[in-house]
């Protein structure tokens, strides 16, 4: 399924959905269960069979070719959008998957992780959000493992809003490159987005190494938060996920 640009990257943004689309959470009944009943434009989150996130479990070896990241830019502002927090990034970061290209426009985290692996749970998930030219997502998900401080996410926390609906300029250069692991290997599966409308035929991508985070940072960007938001896994049904 293909998703137009701006639909696509309004829902992607983790924000509350479209304008005048229902609000949504992660708890009681505007939680994940209840997405679907929630607005007649969030049917697929209860109806799709290709659902994000899920436990990457059963893979199938294929010989994936290596994605090609240009990411050249810095981000320019974070946000607060009460569902999680988002770094906005200058146009020109790109990344080539098979030859076919997406331009990075935004990363954001949520805690503990949406995706899993092979059954684990990691405290962070950051989600960098690409779509080509005809408005089709591609998801660079990345895993954060405790450990010490992450420095790159450092920069961007400092200048982290506190309350929802807040956004300021980055003080200092974010790079989007720093926050990806040194080894490039990845998994692959046909998904959606992880939020409301939950729009299918997403590309994810996700980095089998993890990079490291410390207690302080998920504590801190939780704390910014109502709570976790991380949506449950879905099943993975017909799906194969390669590596």
């Amino acid at each position: 399924m293909k998703t137009t640009l701006t639909a696509a990257l309004l829902a992607a943004s983790c924000a509350a959905g479209a304008s005048g689309a229902a609000h949504w959470g992660y708890t009681g009944h505007q939680g994940p269960s209840h997405w679907g009943e929630l607005d007649t434009s969030f049917g697929t989150c209860a109806s799709g069979k290709n659902q994000s996130p899920i436990d990457l479990t059963g893979l199938t070896d294929a010989e994936l070719k290596p994605i090609a990241f240009h990411y050249q830019t810095q981000g320019t502002e974070i946000v607060n959008n009460g569902h999680t927090v988002q770094v906005n990034v200058a146009p020109g970061n790109t990344i080539a998957v098979n030859g076919h290209t997406f331009e990075l426009k935004q990363f954001h985290v949520h805690t503990p992780s949406e995706n899993h692996i092979d059954g684990k749970s990691f405290p962070v998930e950051a989600h960098f959000v690409h779509a080509d030219k005809d408005g089709n997502l591609a998801v660079v998900a990345v895993m954060m493992a405790d450990g010490k401080a992450n420095a790159e996410l450092a920069k961007a926390w400092a200048d982290m809003p506190g309350k929802a609906g807040m956004h300021r300029a980055l003080s200092g250069a974010v790079s989007p490159a720093a926050l990806l692991p040194a080894d490039r290997d990845y998994y692959r599966y046909d998904g959606s987005l992880t939020t409301p409308p939950c729009s299918e035929g997403v590309t994810w991508l996700v980095m089998k190494d993890s990079v490291n985070v410390s207690p302080d940072q998920v504590a801190k960007f939780a704390g910014v938060l109502p709570g976790p938001n991380n949506r449950p896994v879905q099943p993975i049904n017909a799906r194969m996920v390669v590596r």
